[in-house]
């Protein structure tokens, strides 16, 4: 459940009117200061310019350039600050390129070999400073001036397509701080599925979901061994019931789903000082079974499953294949652990939200764990202690044909699993 890290800016810069244009939370008005697109020429009637915005300064590491505004709205209105930041000291790497041709929408993009980062806050007149992570704001000019080029020309797309040519002047728009659902799946390095079960991990990506920009819980988040039910000012439901946090950004919030959400339809709902997301709706099954196997496992000769010796410490992967960690094949005999979630109710149970105590439980239903379609003995198949919702297969491996890719597959109550991985097997 890695957290995703977007590595390019996409931020939609309406400056046109647009009946397509999302339905504001925050409507600002003429900014304080100037935004500045120089040309930078185009093709095909798509131009690209260089962001100059606002005003900047140094701060020994990172160019901040702001733009703020009075605004109303959210928090009974006040000030609005945009701030785009680049490491060092040099010309603004941020571009403004159009979306078609001829079109004065762009998106905001970062020239190659160059990072930055745009945030939005908000100073209530209520008191409230609230940050935000995100690109999620639309802005038109006021009055601008153009140089370069026609005055009758003076339009985003124009001056993109012109190089050297400039548009300049103060702006105002909108700004939605609504979080927005996009996706919902089942934790990614287990499967990733479109369905969740009772007491698994979902992981939730959308924009506006967190005001920080990355933060997994601590000891500090927990009541007892009772995990948080909001986290840096999070909070997620789903089917009306909250969820135990785990990590949260802008982009994605990691969750367990609560054990008693009913089978169905159920909606997610993130709520954050934006406001709350409408409802994403999504296939709640009695159990939805994944094995760790996750995308870094996954190389030319497959998709390796993640099996560990009971050292803890060795992978079950061909010796040689990656220097990050020890290796070793298995061979007929050893025991070897796997790792898995959604894989339903154990005997005696620990609700999710809890982390399970260092005790033995049971998988209520029957796993089979086969290699090479050769059914291996589960001597151990439930509740990891110490974590929460992970499942723990401690298995005994038959006698196969050596290989470096013997394939692997598991069952859960007869109904086979749906992913396709391997293992390194030796003699």
């Amino acid at each position: 459940m890695k957290p995703f890290i977007p590595a390019f800016l996409f931020c939609l810069a309406v400056l046109t009117p647009s009946a397509s244009a999302a339905t504001p939370t925050a409507t600002y008005t003429n900014s304080s200061q100037n935004v500045t697109l120089t040309g930078l020429g185009g093709s095909n009637g798509i131009g690209q310019s260089r962001v100059t915005w606002g005003a900047c300064a140094y701060d020994g590491t990172n160019t901040n350039c702001t733009v703020s505004a009075p605004y109303t709205g959210v928090g009974g209105g006040g000030t609005i600050s945009i701030v785009f930041s680049y490491k060092g000291t040099g010309l603004s790497p941020f571009t403004a390129n159009s979306i078609s041709p001829g079109n004065n929408q762009i998106t905001f993009g970062i020239l190659p070999g160059n990072s930055g980062s745009i945030v939005v806050s908000l100073a209530e007149n209520i008191g409230a400073n609230v940050t935000f992570l995100s690109n999620n704001f639309v802005f038109y000019y006021s009055l601008p001036t153009c140089t370069g080029i026609g005055s009758s020309s003076c339009g985003v797309g124009q001056v993109g397509l012109t190089p050297n040519a400039t548009i300049t002047g103060t702006v105002y728009g909108t700004f939605d701080a609504t979080p927005a659902i996009q996706s919902v799946i089942s934790a990614g390095a287990y499967g990733g599925f479109s369905a969740l079960a009772p007491a698994t991990w979902m992981e939730i990506y959308g924009s506006n979901l967190a005001n920080v920009l990355t933060q997994n819980w601590a000891t500090v988040n927990f009541n007892g061994s009772l995990a948080p039910t909001a986290l840096g000012g999070t909070t997620v439901t789903i089917g009306g019931q909250s969820a135990f946090i785990d990590y949260i950004s802008p982009g994605q919030v990691n969750a367990q789903v609560p054990s008693n959400v009913s089978p169905g339809l159920q909606p997610v709902v993130v709520s954050m000082a934006g406001g709350t997301s409408a409802a994403f709706m999504i296939m709640v099954n009695a159990t939805e079974p994944g094995v760790l196997a996750p995308a870094v496992f996954d190389v030319a000769a497959g998709q390796y499953v993640v099996a560990l010796f009971p050292d803890n410490v060795t992978y079950v992967l061909p010796p040689g294949l990656t220097s990050a960690v020890p290796t070793a094949r298995a061979k007929a005999g050893n025991t070897i652990v796997f790792y898995g979630v959604g894989f339903g109710p154990v005997t005696p149970n620990t609700p999710a939200g809890q982390i399970v105590p260092y005790t033995a439980n049971s998988l209520q239903s029957t796993v089979q764990v086969n290699f090479a379609g050769v059914p291996g003995m589960v001597t151990y198949s439930g509740l990891a202690g110490g974590y929460l919702g992970l499942y723990q297969f401690d298995v005994v491996v038959p006698s196969v044909a050596a290989s470096d890719s013997v394939p692997i597959s598991f069952s859960l109550g007869g109904t086979p699993g749906p992913q396709k991985m391997i293992i390194a097997i030796g003699n």
